[in-house]
């Protein structure tokens, strides 16, 4: 009998919820059983096994800062000591939400000051080969905060959690499972990419990529990728050491081609549904509030299936947890570009997809964090203000303590044209908006008949934003931020910036 190894001393198990144990067996143990010792009573519940694996669940119990949990089975018996009973969330995503505390801009005050919080944390071991998992997860556990041990936590998780934890005065733990450079459709079951045709399009790139190769050639190919990108990386520093503005074709022409993603096969962490085997299905169906999702960086390539996809992983991660309810915070992408490569406004539209997840599939919240993105660093180091948009999207959606006028900013509703001019309606415009400088109201754009989008002035009548523009006399269509990068200026009261929007959604 073994338990996931999700579980450990120091974890948190949700409060006020069904609480999943889980892990393998044999075909000759019969009887498994989960004891909580907890308030000085016992709490039990008997597991069903299952094709070698069994579960537990054990009926709600409220919050509780250190019990203990046994897994019983015949002889074999396992006690995890100083278990919480709190909140659990799962910090999911790409290299964002993997960003790391240390490197945060504040990171070396909040390490120097974390012991005091009443968090926990969890590292999904990051494991590309399902031949790798039994090695990768024997270190694996829970840890307390603490200088030490917190350097690679999220610090988008950490920000989050820290800031629930003290309003709700329970313990929170976090569940990272991330994976810097990697697409929504690689935490994604198999069966939902092609099941679906327009997202078969990422399976049949990596079939047709490994066609005749066998998994040794694979690996070989994979290792190979691995040892040049080493040195690359090493080489590329270097470069930037010598010099920090040094144009990115000079970089290439002395370290050679950057070969990431790497070469397709079953050890590349980037292949569709791979990371879904070897981490998410390693943790699920862990008891959770909820999960908090940074990602869509890696899927810029088809943004206008994007939507779609994560619609598919929302609803395969609520069926694997086996809550139909399960909420996920979205973060939506900030401002960013490279200020040498065109913009292509695909994240425009990522951004429009991550929006209309929210307004579309239940249980969903969004963070708006247009104005937490850098120009050329498309990994900004200050993660408090995303954090901190995640946990008021939580506080309403989930727990019910905030109003959608604190977390949310103004968002565009619907739009009327009259003469020249196109009336812009917004929703939760009631405490009005805001103006960083006297630059606030660029970014909006007219387009008439021929779809050509010129820049408009732009005139605050709330509920209403009048644009005009002199190229175009019979507006047809309005947009407002919908590029890549550009400095964000326009805010709600509530300091959330206005979201980038598009009228009419024929127009490119």
């Amino acid at each position: 009998m073994k338990i996931a190894s999700v579980f450990s001393d120091n974890m948190v198990l949700q409060r006020n919820r069904n609480v999943r144990i889980f892990g393998t067996c044999t075909d000759n143990e019969k009887a498994i059983t989960v004891t909580l010792h907890v308030f000085g009573q016992d709490i039990s519940a008997r597991a069903v096994i299952k094709n070698g694996s069994w579960e537990a669940v054990l009926p709600p119990t409220k919050e509780c800062s250190s019990c203990t949990l046994e897994v019983s089975c015949g002889a074999i018996k396992k006690v995890f000591n100083n278990v919480a009973i709190g909140e659990v969330w799962l910090a999911g995503g790409q290299s964002n939400m993997e960003f790391e505390l240390h490197n945060d801009k504040n990171g070396a005050k909040e390490l120097a000051e974390c012991s005091a919080e009443n968090v926990r944390y969890y590292y999904t071991p990051k494991c590309p080969i399902e031949s790798e998992l039994a090695e990768a997860e024997k270190d694996t556990g829970w840890t307390l905060a603490s200088e030490k041990y917190s350097q690679a936590w999220s610090a988008v998780g950490y920000y989050f959690a820290k800031e629930l934890s003290r309003i709700l005065g329970v313990t929170v733990g976090v569940i990272g499972c991330n994976w810097g450079g990697t697409s929504a459709s690689a935490w994604i079951d198999r069966q939902y990419l092609v099941q679906d045709s327009r997202l078969r399009p990422y399976i049949d790139e990596y079939e047709a990529a490994i066609k005749g190769k066998s998994d040794e050639e694979m690996i070989a190919e994979y290792d190979e990728y691995c040892k040049y990108q080493e040195k690359w990386q090493k080489n590329v520093a270097d470069c930037f050491a010598e010099d920090p503005c040094m144009e990115w074709d000079k970089v290439v022409a002395r370290c050679g081609e950057n070969r990431f993603p790497g070469p397709h096969g079953i050890k590349n962490p980037m292949r569709p549904c791979g990371l879904y085997e070897t981490m998410v299905k390693r943790i699920a169906p862990y008891t959770l509030a909820g999960v908090l999702w940074y990602q869509g960086e890696s899927d810029d390539h088809r943004p206008h299936t994007y939507e779609v996809l994560l619609k598919a992983l929302i609803e395969n991660w609520r069926e694997l947890w086996k809550d139909c309810g399960l909420p996920f915070m979205i973060v939506q992408l900030p401002m960013f570009r490279y200020d040498d490569v065109p913009d292509t406004k695909s994240w425009a539209y990522i951004r429009e997809a991550q929006e209309n997840v929210y307004l579309t599939v239940r249980n969903t919240g969004i963070a708006y964090a247009l104005d937490c993105g850098e120009l050329n660093n498309i990994h900004p180091t200050d993660k408090a203000p995303v954090g901190h948009r995640l946990y008021m999207q939580a506080m309403t959606e989930v727990y019910g303590l905030m109003s959608r006028s604190m977390s949310l900013p103004p968002m565009y509703e619907s739009y009327e044209v009259q003469g020249c001019t196109m009336l812009i309606k917004l929703t939760n415009h009631e405490k009005g908006l805001g103006g960083k400088n006297e630059n606030c109201l660029d970014g909006f754009e007219l387009a008439g008949a021929d779809g050509v989008f010129c820049p408009a002035k732009a005139k605050v009548a709330l509920p209403y934003i009048e644009l005009t523009c002199d190229e175009v006399k019979i507006p047809v269509a309005a947009r407002f931020k919908w590029i890549n990068y550009a400095d964000v200026n326009l805010f709600g009261v509530n300091g959330l910036p206005l979201p980038p929007f598009r009228t009419d959604k024929t127009l490119n």
